[in-house]
């Protein structure tokens, strides 16, 4: 008998993964996690039956969620990173030599502890020394911090459930405050496809254009995400994601990716003409 992950897209769509085993599953205080292993993306990881990586594609999200931000300011030494529990975040960020600090703040101590014995791979960034890793509420975590970090990064689940509080105005606001006058946000967005989706990045879009002078969207291809469109938010006070970024800068770096490269972090930033309809839609442009 075949074993088959499911994970509903839509009421009409779903993506499904054959499954060659099933690794771990427990229920921690906040949240289901499994771990299935398969042929087509390997070892993968689900949130309350929701995809949150797969070791055949995460590199695309997290290399685009991190090398974005640090290629537009080559001043950043301390960075808060909020969710990212399965280490991929850490493990981008902990390849720039420049980074003094690198605060994770994390709500479910468990997601941390089943990636590193499953996900070994992925969450190898714990190892780094310069990584300060807090267990508790982000939202809470970020309204104590003023004029503190140079980078936010927001890894965050969908949101509703423990990740509900990441998406609101009150966050965006507190993150604002959190970073230094040349600081940067990013945050991951959802998908512009599917309307449940589309509803949300819209209302995140709109809270961080209210919080930020600066606020941009970019995409990637993720394939085992809902409709493999994926967006990420840039919000800065002062740097534009284009303008502001040196790619001959980052080259010298010498850092080997897979996904990511200076010509593609200029053209992440020319969406689409719906995609840029709907954000307009928001942003009060006609």
């Amino acid at each position: 008998m075949d074993l088959w992950f499911s994970e509903y897209h839509t009421k009409n769509v779903k993506l499904s993964i054959k499954v060659d085993r099933q690794l771990h599953s427990e229920t921690s205080d906040f949240q289901r996690i499994d771990v299935f292993e398969s042929e087509e993306f390997g070892r993968f990881l689900t949130l309350d039956g929701y995809m949150m990586l797969t070791e055949k594609d995460e590199f695309i999200y997290h290399e685009m969620i991190v090398h974005v931000p640090m290629a537009v300011n080559p001043e950043i030494k301390k960075v808060l990173v909020i969710g990212a529990g399965d280490g991929g975040v850490l493990r981008e960020l902990s390849r720039y030599e420049r980074l003094e600090v690198i605060d994770l703040v994390e709500i479910d101590e468990r997601v941390v502890e089943v990636c590193k014995e499953f996900l070994p791979a992925t969450a190898c960034g714990f190892n780094d020394k310069r990584v300060n890793v807090f267990y508790q509420d982000g939202l809470k975590f970020v309204r104590r911090c003023e004029n503190k970090y140079d980078l936010i990064i927001v890894d965050s689940t969908d949101p509703f459930g423990p990740g509900e509080g990441l998406f609101t105005k009150e966050f965006y606001g507190n993150c604002c405050n959190a970073l230094t006058e040349a600081g940067i946000m990013v945050n991951q967005c959802e998908s512009p496809f599917y309307s449940e989706d589309r509803i949300a990045m819209q209302r995140a879009h709109k809270r961080i254009v209210e919080s930020f002078p600066i606020s941009k969207v970019y995409q990637a291809h993720i394939p085992s995400y809902p409709s493999g469109h994926w967006l990420f938010g840039f919000a800065a006070k002062k740097l534009h994601p284009i303008r502001c970024f040196d790619p001959n800068a980052w080259i010298k770096l010498g850092i080997k990716t897979k996904y990511y490269n200076p010509m593609l972090h200029i053209g992440a930033f020319a969406l689409p003409n719906y995609v840029q309809e709907l954000l307009e839609n928001v942003e009060g442009i006609v």
